[in-house]
């Protein structure tokens, strides 16, 4: 008899992994596949009668089949709704994020190449390689979740897994002003700019809810409209019936057959979209996009990492300067301003909240400078005994030059949305 459990347990799933005829296993039903499974390992703890009561044989079962049919010790935390993020640093040190904060975890790998191993399970689901020779690589799970993964030579301290989830239900407009993330009038803004085809550019840092934010205004986009999102990863999760989801390639073995964003927004011109949905522009493709913009395919939305509404204006110049073409500072910003309606600067407070904390709406040039004006904006004024951050919400009272828009689109703003007497209090 093995005495050493973990021994037992890894000699166990070893078995059970050769045993499975894995032509036919796969072609079984989930329930199926969990009955075909459950049996083998019944017939070898039966084999090294191994004494076990009803709960250490429950928890048996289920670490074994995590590990042949899911991602491991990760799996509890995949299916945790409370954890957003998993960050793993090597094989004996996983943190969660909940409720905005990190934490540290109990789960822990046997070893580096027990990690390797479901990092590997990950990469290859979706078509990617991860070696010496390519260290890097970013890869999404079968629900969209978002995956990076760094190995040695790289990760000095072994591999490195981080893991970005999105809610199987995204969430929507009530749940995000019941959350204080923005204030109704803010929400009927935004609901009309969209509906009006303002091009819309979504700044903010990592993790500040940028893609919620961008989940959110497309699905204010009509039904009857054709969408073409283009991402490095697919995460959006448009509702629509009428979406056409690109994504980005890496180079092959021999480095060959990439397709950047870049490629994928010169073809995206090409399909007949009535709308350009962008998950984040990071290079070159920002000057496709403003060309879309300013060429009949208004509407468009992207995000972009930045810390503020005017860095992410200095932002997209300096990655218009990345596709090669000396163009003179002020053409380049006019035709920014005439691209581009409306900045949204979404942040992740200290306490781990996060919120849309300015809307600013561009109104077009004086001089060298495109001009902004802001028309909401969340103002911190301090922290609570328990550390959550207090603040308010308002409105600046200046009406949108959009409003005109929006009225032509048959979507009149009223002036109630604009008055800044009110003011919401977090």
């Amino acid at each position: 008899m093995v005495t050493d459990f973990n021994t037992l347990k890894e000699q166990i799933h070893r078995t059970c992994i050769n045993r499975i005829n894995l032509d036919t296993f796969f072609k079984l039903s989930p329930t199926e596949q969990e009955r075909e499974l459950f049996r083998i390992i019944e017939e070898e703890l039966a084999h090294h009668r191994l004494p076990m009561n009803a709960w250490e044989r429950k928890n048996f079962f289920k670490g074994i089949y995590d590990e042949a049919l899911g991602y491991g010790p990760l799996e509890p935390l995949l299916q945790d709704e409370r954890v957003t993020d998993i960050l793993v640093n090597g094989p004996h040190q996983v943190y969660v994020e909940r409720n905005g904060k990190l934490e540290l975890t109990r789960v822990t790998f046997a070893d580096n190449d027990h990690l390797r191993k479901i990092i590997d399970k990950i990469v290859m689901q979706v078509g990617r390689r991860i070696d010496e020779s390519s260290p890097m690589v970013d890869a999404r799970l079968p629900d969209g979740s978002r995956v990076n993964a760094i190995i040695p030579p790289l990760a000095i301290d072994g591999p490195a897994l981080s893991i970005r989830k999105f809610r199987r239900d995204p969430l929507q407009l009530p749940e995000l002003i019941a959350n204080k993330s923005l204030t109704p009038e803010m929400a009927e803004v935004l609901k009309a700019a969209v509906r009006a085809r303002l091009n819309i550019v979504i700044s903010g840092g990592t993790g500040s809810g940028k893609t919620t934010l961008l989940n959110l205004l497309s699905g204010f986009i009509p039904n009857t409209e054709r969408i073409v999102t283009i991402e490095d990863a697919a995460e959006l999760q448009l509702r629509q019936e009428h979406v056409v989801r690109l994504e980005t390639r890496p180079p092959n073995l021999e480095g060959r057959g990439e397709v950047t964003q870049r490629d994928l927004v010169k073809n995206t011109l090409r399909m007949r979209p009535d709308r350009i949905v962008v998950g984040e522009v990071r290079a070159a493709e920002a000057l496709d996009m403003l060309q879309a913009m300013n060429t009949g395919h208004d509407g468009s939305l992207t995000t972009i990492h930045a810390n503020s509404p005017r860095d992410a204006l200095t932002r997209i110049e300096t990655m218009v300067a990345m596709a090669g073409l000396d163009i003179p500072t002020k053409a380049l910003r006019h035709y920014i301003s005439s691209a581009i309606g409306l900045v949204l600067q979404q942040n992740r407070l200290s306490d781990g909240t996060r919120k849309l904390v300015s809307i600013q709406e561009i109104t077009g040039m004086e001089g060298d400078v495109i001009t902004l004006q802001e028309l909401f904006k969340f103002e911190q004024t301090g922290v609570d005994d328990n550390r959550r951050v207090k603040g308010r919400f308002v409105c600046l009272g200046v009406r949108p030059k959009f409003a005109e828009k929006c009225r032509a689109y048959g979507i009149p703003l009223a002036s109630t949305l604009f008055d800044p007497t009110k003011v919401h209090e977090v």
